[in-house]
């Protein structure tokens, strides 16, 4: 793990703690505690608001929040990949939000990222859906969210008509 990864984890793993030792810093980075003590420091003397010492444990002072995140290559090409296939699978309003939050993405990225992001050769199924998926897809995936239920009619592999009230519990995209 680089060296800026392995703050960034620790300051992470703070946030997350009210109070952490070195020892569990150690055991979930799988790195030394002398070497968590020598990223502590580091942490500090770049400004960093932590509080506690060795033996102890450590916290992050309330109110500390990082700077925006970077990403890899390799995860801005997942963050590519999942945008098109919500895009191209999800009903349109998804596909309005992936396709914003993807916009706030590259405009907080340095240029080579950036670069990086556009070029990304990753895609998925065709979207049979995109742009006319039906409007059940929408009010089922907000049922989801709300956890409500909803009232079904359908046809059954039989072929008889069905009715359920359910509580939906999440959507899976697959075939036709």
């Amino acid at each position: 793990m680089r060296r800026a990864d392995r703050l960034f984890q620790t300051v992470q793993l703070l946030r997350v703690k009210r109070l952490t030792t070195a020892a569990e810093i150690a055991r979930e980075l799988e790195i030394s505690t002398r070497t968590v003590y020598r990223d502590i420091q580091d942490l500090l003397e770049s400004g960093v608001p932590i509080e506690g010492e060795a033996g102890v444990g450590y916290r992050l002072r309330k109110g500390f929040e990082l700077p925006p995140l970077t990403f890899t290559v390799e995860e801005l090409t997942a963050l590519v990949l999942g945008a098109r296939l919500v895009e191209a699978w999800a009903d349109p309003d998804l596909g309005v939000a992936v396709r914003g939050a993807m916009k706030k993405i590259e405009g907080a990225l340095p240029e080579p990222l950036q670069e990086s992001m556009l070029r990304t050769a990753l895609f998925g199924p065709p979207g049979r859906m995109a742009g006319r998926a039906p409007p059940e897809l929408l009010h089922l995936r907000r049922a989801i969210g709300d956890e409500r239920w909803v009232h079904l009619r359908y046809v059954d592999a039989a072929g008889a008509a069905t009715e359920r009230t359910v509580v939906p519990l999440g959507l899976s995209f697959w075939g036709k």
